[in-house]
């Protein structure tokens, strides 16, 4: 199957906030490396400090990490630094944050092989923290800093504090660069919640009834009365009622009302919609309304795409519609258009990530894709075709389950058909995806094709490379065809249950479908037969006969359950 891509955001912290030449050079090395994004520059004069945002594939982000740390530990002079923010080295913490398709124990294996590099290569000594910590006590980024710079030199040379990674020795040049600290942690989400108040008292209620650490018990009146504290003196906390949240009220001058703040640590715990909704109610409690929200920064698809669900769900709508319209619900539901418009390819980092340059078949209008086709170039082709067809029968499944879900006398049955509308998106998504693919497959074999064969090394790796772009080329079209037999199963739920005025859409889909799988076998047997490997070209022939089989006669019951009907 098609993979999606690995992404991770990268938030180095340099120790320098003043010259925006030496932060140009530092940004310069980020820049450099293609499949990374720069996001953001924050420098701060009081801190003497800047605050790098990236994003990418996660191979690629550590390449401009250890590219960026290298050249701030050239550039920047610990021994001469000041700020009002702790640091203990010219690249003071570089967090990876996993942000799609990739987990937490993925993301601190790269962060621990980052780690290695930059003390090894780069020469600076590195300290792991957060997920990435080797030891509990490294875990809180603030122990591992204690003293800050000025400390390190009486630290570094200890059994307790020898780096993770790279000399353990205060030697010049560590000096110069201090340590940095890598680490792996969850991704960050600044989220603010308007309020019909200018009142910052009853902003900050809200936002301790809410937050993680909650507020001070008191005994008698909860706003006046003397703190409690335990055995040891500290203050007895209240807790909130939203995990891994921090929020603070404030008054917004500019638009004249108070906000929430919150920080949200970890979106696996809590949610942005379950924090709008319970941001909700408790100002609701409190007589006071929320009026819309706003996100500073930039956040993951996934964030969006699970609030505007859970707003469908409770409105009892289908969720198998595409993202941009589930995106326009989310946006709506919470209000994120209140203050400023929303665009969600300049918020959302996946959208953010998108090549806007690279031509793609799928982004022509239909009438333009005929017209491509039919030119003399030699893509698209019947690849590309099979799996359009493919994700036009599918798109046929997710529309009949859409509109069965809508359909009146039938809203007991919405989820029953929402489960159906989003199968039939999972494969038209998919399929529309291979449309290009298709195109990139018959590119690799060409860039084969080009590559010198005069030496024997030289036809050797040639033909290597003519191997595995074949095979590539082969695989393609066979993942269209398992897509298209797959999305066939929509087809059939929908013309056996679905809204009967749209069971000849049904089977049309499942037509649409048989017509992929079939269409993309030939190109299946066509690129197998230019394989060295024939062992595993007649296993992938044997096995895409198989599915050809299957489509054909899934195709026969679905046709006629369809006529059985009109």
């Amino acid at each position: 199957m098609t993979t999606m891509k690995k992404l991770i955001e990268c938030v180095p912290n340099f120790s320098e906030g003043n010259d925006m030449n030496i932060i140009k050079q530092i940004t310069n090395e980020i820049e450099s490396v293609e499949g990374v994004r720069l996001i953001d520059v924050d420098s701060g004069k009081a801190t003497n400090r800047t605050v790098v945002t990236m994003v990418g594939t996660p191979d690629e982000v550590c390449e401009a990490a250890f590219r960026a740390v290298k050249k701030a530990a050239e550039l920047i002079d610990m021994s001469k630094h000041s700020g009002a923010h702790p640091r203990f080295g010219a690249t003071d913490v570089c967090p990876l944050v996993p942000v799609a398709n990739i987990n937490m124990e993925e993301t601190v294996e790269y962060a621990h092989k980052l780690a290695k590099r930059i003390g090894e290569e780069a020469g600076v000594p590195v300290y792991c923290y957060e997920s990435a910590a080797r030891t509990p006590e490294r875990k809180n980024l603030a122990v591992c800093r204690a003293g800050e710079y000025e400390a390190v030199k009486d630290r570094i040379g200890t059994e307790q504090w020898k780096p993770d990674f790279g000399s353990a020795e205060f030697t010049p040049a560590v000096a110069k660069s201090g340590v940095t600290a890598v680490g792996a942690r969850n991704f960050l989400i600044a989220y603010n919640f308007n309020l019909n108040t200018t009142s910052t008292r009853r902003a900050n209620a809200i936002a301790f009834d809410v937050r993680e650490r909650g507020r001070t018990l008191r005994e008698g009146n909860p706003a006046t009365g003397k703190i409690v504290t335990d055995e040891k003196g500290n203050p007895v906390m209240i807790p909130g009622t939203l995990k891994a949240t921090k929020a603070i009220g404030w008054f917004i001058e500019e638009f004249g009302v108070a906000q929430i703040s919150m920080n949200m640590t970890d979106l696996t715990v809590t949610s942005i919609h379950k924090a709008f909704d319970e941001v909700c109610a408790k100002a609701q409690a409190r007589g006071i309304r929320v009026t819309g929200s706003e996100l500073v920064g930039v956040v993951p698809l996934k964030a969006m795409l699970d609030a505007g669900k859970h707003y469908l769900r409770m409105q009892g709508r289908s969720t198998g519609i595409a993202d941009r319209e589930i995106i326009k619900i989310a946006v709506k539901s919470l209000g994120l258009d209140e203050l400023y418009s929303f665009d969600a390819d300049k918020k959302i980092i996946e959208y953010i990530l998108e090549d806007k340059d690279q031509k793609k078949l799928v982004d022509l209008n239909l009438t333009h894709f005929v017209e491509e086709t039919a030119s003399e170039s030699m893509a698209p082709g019947g690849g590309s075709i099979s799996a359009y067809m493919g994700a036009m029968g599918a798109a046929l499944g997710s529309m009949v389950a859409n509109l069965s879900a809508h359909k009146p006398g039938w809203d007991d049955r919405w989820e029953e058909f929402s489960d159906w509308a989003e199968q039939g998106k999972y494969y038209h998504s998919k399929l529309v995806h291979l449309v290009d693919e298709d195109t990139n497959a018959f590119n690799k074999i060409m860039d084969a094709i080009r590559l010198p064969k005069g030496t024997d090394a030289e036809k050797a790796a040639r033909n290597e490379a003519m191997e595995e772009a074949t095979k590539f080329a082969t695989m393609v079209p066979f993942q269209t065809m398992e897509l298209c037999l797959g999305s066939m199963d929509v087809a059939k739920a929908m013309a056996e249950i679905g809204n009967p005025n749209s069971v000849t859409d049904a089977g049309v889909g499942a037509l649409a479908a048989r017509s992929g799988v079939l269409g993309a076998f030939m190109n299946v047997k066509i690129n197998a037969a230019d394989l060295q490997d024939k062992a595993w070209a007649t296993y992938i022939i044997a096995k895409g006969q198989a599915i050809v089989d299957k489509a054909i006669a899934l195709e026969n019951e679905i046709v006629a359950m369809v006529n059985a009907k009109i």
